[in-house]
């Protein structure tokens, strides 16, 4: 195994964000509905470690999700959506 196939890195992808207060957090269930700050059209970010690296586009095929990668990241768009 070459040392570049031994390293691991984790991608996450934001869909949007949501402030609530820790009280309504709480009160919340199963089956909850969180509402984000993005529309369905609007562009998710990927993560690679924590750090925004694309923009992408979600795609749904049949019962799966997958994201199309659309253009490089801009570290400093992504600080200012924070």
């Amino acid at each position: 195994m070459s040392q570049l196939s031994a390293v691991e890195i984790e991608i996450s992808v934001i869909l949007g964000r949501s402030f609530l207060p820790m009280n309504q957090l709480l009160r919340m269930g199963r089956g909850a509905v969180i509402p984000l700050d993005v529309g369905e059209n609007d562009e998710v970010w990927i993560l690679a470690n924590g750090h925004p690296i694309a923009r992408g586009d979600i795609i749904i095929q049949d019962e799966k999700v997958a994201i199309c990668i659309t253009d490089a990241a801009q570290v400093y768009d992504f600080d200012a959506a924070a």
